[in-house]
């Protein structure tokens, strides 16, 4: 399977995320932010990073970006998105996803191994994973507090939508604790901590965050 790894000015973990999708299984595909060509690709990654510098406001320009009107279009369709950290951002501004991530309570960047527990293994991202399962990925953001209104929360946790949630601490303010969601149809899911810094033991803190790139790739087999 054929995932596709966005590249926009900026971005930082491009890298690695290609790096787990070759881990789990699957052919990483590089995705540049200025064409508007997905390559025909199975699904869809955003990096973490500073997509545009982070200028007037994160994952706002991005969104625009000609690559990101082939990510909504196709998303619409069915197409697998996550959105990692700055990627979740985008998602929010792209209207992929409810709610927005502003600046971190603590005002300041917070960069840390972050316990989770994953609050649903029914979406295309967390199928590998069992429901209530506490993992630990690492965290690392300065505008990662996830807020949105309290009947879009209640939605939300009501619609089994959000994907995971901190536990020994809340990093950055995030409402209710959220960590991640998830769309309607679950195949569009935005996470603020890093799964693509946890997929082998050599590099990260656990191989804990491998269950979110070898989830997409049987969610696809099997569809």
């Amino acid at each position: 399977m054929r995932i596709g790894v966005v590249t926009f000015p900026g971005s930082l973990d491009d890298g690695d995320a290609r790096r787990a999708v070759r881990i789990a299984g699957g052919e990483p595909v590089a995705l540049w932010h200025g064409d508007a060509d997905l390559h025909s690709v199975d699904a869809v990654i955003l990096p973490g990073g500073f997509s545009y510098g982070d200028y007037l406001r994160c994952g706002a320009i991005a969104r625009f970006a000609p690559v990101m009107s082939e990510v909504v279009r196709a998303a619409g369709s069915g197409l697998p998105v996550l959105g990692i950290c700055n990627g979740f951002q985008i998602l929010c501004e792209a209207h992929l996803l409810p709610g927005a991530l502003i600046r971190n309570d603590v005002r300041r960047f917070v960069c840390r191994d972050q316990k989770l527990r994953i609050e649903s293994s029914s979406t295309t991202w967390t199928a590998d994973y069992q429901a209530g399962q506490e993992i630990v990925v690492p965290l690392k953001n300065g505008e990662g507090g996830f807020v949105a209104s309290e009947s879009v929360l209640d939605e939300l946790e009501g619609d089994g939508r959000v994907v995971a949630r901190y536990l020994e601490g809340n990093p950055n303010g995030s409402y209710r604790d959220i960590a991640g969601i998830a769309s309607a149809d679950g195949r569009v899911v935005g996470l603020m901590p890093h799964p693509e810094h946890a997929v082998e033991s050599l590099t990260g803190p656990t191989t804990d965050g491998l269950g979110f790139f070898t989830s997409v790739l049987k969610s696809l087999v099997n569809a």
